[in-house]
């Protein structure tokens, strides 16, 4: 998986893949887009529309592991693309075409990868080498406690020795066997390339050299670089950034989110753009977006929010095509395990898995499946969507889920558990201690039965999401509080948490929705849910979680897969959600936007192209 925060809203790094028929409910009956047919024109520009309250707020590329603001991801792949590129309907999920690399090969019982680069240069005109994946790898080697992409053990730390036999071939010898699909999905796509011979440096106007290849080198170069991507008012003007070997350069960006790309005009990949322009406008809430769409004016590519879809008809007359996506990752609300302070009454609930399971029983996900989202969302039934990606689904989350809405099953856990349940009141703990029956470890007597949401705002629909969980929560006597801030805010506030953080006071959450997490090819669990994962945001911990998570990563059994996957549905590392699907619009004469794999990361602007009339 990604570890990083999204808003299950319109964002630019999201799949494109249709879905023809949704999970039932109300609403306009979305359909699978128009097929515009017409010669391609040269030039024109499209406005895609943002998420409202989320930006991007660093374009260097190897997000530190403090900001997990998954819009970072939308600006810079089409700048700097991933080694490996998932999705556009490739059938093993990786697509040749569209990757750096010419061959990918596994050997000495999958502990050694070969990676051929394809010989395409940088956008200055000087080609790519394997020096600029050293770069990269010596940068993460120094630094990589510090990269939200890193998962425990895995690169670059698994790394025994990097080879470079000749200028285009990288071999890694690893220190253990893994299971190439994993490694190649989950972790290959992670990595980029580096412009080694202009980011290799330790200051604005210092010399470029070989900084990286000594630790203290390493760090110097990426604190420099970490810094100067974080300067919101030079990432269009930085000669840094304008070093890119994506189809895209940046071309303007200012604070309120706004960013425009234009064409890389030495881009090496097969697909060259046809537009001039492509800029991303942003909206501060789901009612100034849907003026513009109404308009009909400026606005070519935008998401409907799921409580405006009756509004469809409407905006097919005003000249938009329409089209339902599923989205690549997971909702959540996800528990702190550890919120600050020793003395937080919170964290011993959360820790208490009854408890969790109770909260869960009380989320009536069907209804928000139909009441909230129309019937267009992933039903939310454990840490795999079952709208897509069949493969991995076990029987357990196609029948439902282990918990099921039942304020009768959430009733008896809580009196089996020693609780005084107060139906629309506040529950409180009338037998403490740590033996059967009892309340458990660190739950004092009379501790109310309470906790506050903290929750990305200026969604309406989910801003209706949220206050159902609240009432449906507070009819089975769990108090919740809704404390709504934008999107950019949390993200800058809310950490990785663990024992160590709340000992030191730090992670004064105790519930919290971003969105979602989005997910690599394979979703694993792998970053989000092992012990001291930097994704892992709750502090989550089990010895058992890890082992299963190991077993997928070095091991190829379908079995390990659904063991893993069943284990933590059962143990809610988070709460699960529906995940609304993406409800595209799109103007009729834009063609290019085609079904792509719903693990994709990102889209492809430079498919698209505008004809002279459509059909």
């Amino acid at each position: 998986m990604r570890k990083t925060h999204r808003l299950a809203v319109m964002a630019a790094g999201v799949s494109l893949s249709v879905v023809v028929a949704a999970c039932g409910g109300g609403g306009a009956k979305i359909g699978t887009g128009a097929t515009v047919h017409g010669k391609p024109l040269h030039g024109g520009t499209v406005v895609v529309a943002e998420v409202p309250g989320a930006s991007p707020n660093l374009i260097f590329p190897l997000d530190p592991s403090t900001n997990s603001n998954g819009y970072n991801v939308n600006m810079t792949e089409g700048l700097w693309p991933f080694l490996v590129y998932i999705g556009d309907g490739a059938s093993s999920g990786v697509n040749p075409q569209e990757s750096l690399f010419s061959s990918l090969t596994w050997s000495h019982n999958d502990s050694v990868v070969t990676i051929v680069l394809k010989s395409w240069k940088w956008s200055d005109g000087v080609p790519i080498t394997a020096r600029d994946f050293t770069f990269m790898y010596n940068l993460l080697k120094a630094n990589y406690n510090n990269w939200l992409s890193y998962i425990p053990g895995l690169f670059p730390t698994d790394v025994k020795q990097v080879l470079t036999p000749n200028e285009h071939t990288v071999v890694l010898d690893l220190t253990r066997s893994y299971n190439p699909t994993f490694y190649t999905d989950d972790v290959l796509s992670t990595i980029m390339l580096l412009p080694q011979h202009v980011w290799d440096r330790t200051s604005q106007n210092g010399p470029v050299g070989n900084y990286d290849e000594t630790t203290k080198g390493a760090v110097a170069v990426y604190n420099f670089l970490q810094k100067a991507g974080a300067d919101e008012s030079t990432f269009a003007t930085n000669p840094l950034w304008q070093v890119v070997d994506g189809p895209w350069k940046l071309s303007a960006f200012n604070s309120s989110g706004y960013y425009a790309w234009v064409p890389n005009k030495n881009y090496s990949g097969p697909d060259q753009p046809y537009l001039s322009k492509v800029e991303y406008t942003p909206f501060t809430d789901d009612t100034s977006e849907m003026d513009t769409l109404r308009s009909g004016t400026s606005l070519d590519l935008a998401q409907v929010p799921d409580n405006d879809l009756k509004q469809i008809p409407e905006l097919e007359a005003e000249g938009y095509s329409v089209f339902q996506v599923p989205t690549n990752g997971v909702a959540e609300i996800q528990p702190n395990f550890w919120p600050a302070g020793p003395s937080t009454p919170e964290g011993p609930l959360i820790r208490q898995l009854y408890i969790r399971q109770a909260m869960e029983y009380l989320i009536n996900r069907p209804q928000l499946v139909s009441k909230v989202f129309g019937g267009y969302a992933d039903p939310g039934n454990g840490p795999v969507p079952v709208s897509y990606g069949k493969q991995w689904d076990t029987s357990l989350e196609l029948s439902g889920g282990p918990y099921p809405y039942s304020p009768s099953k959430a009733d008896a856990l809580l009196k089996a558990n020693g609780w005084k349940v107060v139906p629309n009141g506040i529950s409180t703990c009338i037998k403490p201690g740590t033996a059967a029956g009892d309340c458990g470890a660190g739950i004092t007597p009379g501790q109310p039965l309470e906790f506050q949401l903290l929750y990305a705002s200026g969604t309406a629909a989910f801003d209706q999401q949220n206050a159902a969980i609240q009432s449906s929560e507070a009819a089975g006597g769990i108090h919740m509080t809704l404390k709504g801030e934008p999107f950019n805010t949390m993200v800058a506030t809310t950490g990785t948490c663990n024992q160590q953080s709340h000992t030191l006071g730090a992670c004064n959450y105790e519930l919290e929705f971003f969105g979602y997490i989005p997910y690599s090819s394979d979703p694993s669990g792998a970053g989000n849910f092992n012990t001291d994962a930097i994704g892992n945001y709750g502090g989550y911990s089990s010895p058992e979680m890890d082992k299963l998570i190991d077993a997928t990563e070095y091991g190829s059994s379908p079995s390990a897969f659904a063991a893993y996957e069943n284990y933590a549905a059962e143990q809610l590392p988070w709460l699960w959600l529906p995940l609304p699907y993406y409800i595209w619009v799109y103007k009729k004469n834009l063609a290019g936007i085609t079904p792509t794999d719903p693990f994709q990361e990102s889209l492809n602007p430079e498919s698209w192209y505008y004809v002279k009339s459509a059909s």
